[in-house]
């Protein structure tokens, strides 16, 4: 039977400096902020699950009508860069979206194989209900905490998101978030291609 050093990790090796011994910082785990993004993550889409059950439809099928709600006339392909799935698993949720009748799929006005997503009316409504539904709950947590927690809860899932990826993330948002505020997106213009 071998002898277990449980003193180091399987990974350790003798010639490798120890960074406490060396003076380096170790950087402290963070186990439980990483726990509580599972759970809140978990409970943050099970309302939408519960609902999208009733469809026969997963959170793939959430995310599509979520971007397309706030990105009236988006391409097949922005929406691939968005969601970083592949073409197939895509084209799958959107086969099953328009033969349901949420996602209305046109072809673009310059370039016929362009593929340009809309939400039906039926679509636009679920739409805004997961929307509803989650708000509530964001909104519940901000109740507890401290005033102006918003901007800082906001400034922590910014820095989540890969450095490179940030500034693209926040250009579709705020591009989503003017066209709302000025009545709505120009019917066959896609928002910015994100990285």
């Amino acid at each position: 039977m071998a002898d277990i050093n449980v003193s180091q990790p399987p990974h350790a090796n003798a010639a490798d400096p120890d960074p406490a011994a060396a003076g380096a910082a170790v950087p402290r785990p963070q186990t439980d902020l990483i726990e509580l993004l599972f759970f809140a993550y978990r409970n943050f889409v099970s309302d939408p699950d519960k609902v999208l059950q009733g469809f026969g439809f997963g959170r793939a099928h959430h995310r599509v009508l979520h971007f397309v709600n706030r990105h009236p006339g988006m391409r097949v392909t922005d929406l691939l860069d968005i969601l970083r799935i592949t073409k197939q698993s895509l084209g799958r949720v959107l086969r099953e979206l328009v033969d349901g009748g949420f996602v209305d799929s046109r072809a673009g006005s310059s370039d016929r194989r362009q593929r340009l997503l809309y939400l039906t009316p039926k679509g636009a409504t679920l739409a805004r209900d997961f929307v509803a539904i989650q708000s509530q709950r964001i909104e519940r947590a901000l109740a507890a905490c401290s005033p102006g927690a918003r901007e800082d809860v906001r400034r922590f899932l910014v820095a989540m998101i890969d450095p490179e990826d940030q500034a693209a993330a926040e250009k579709l948002i705020a591009r989503a978030d003017q066209a709302a505020l000025s009545g709505g997106q120009r019917p066959g213009k896609a928002p910015a291609r994100p990285r």
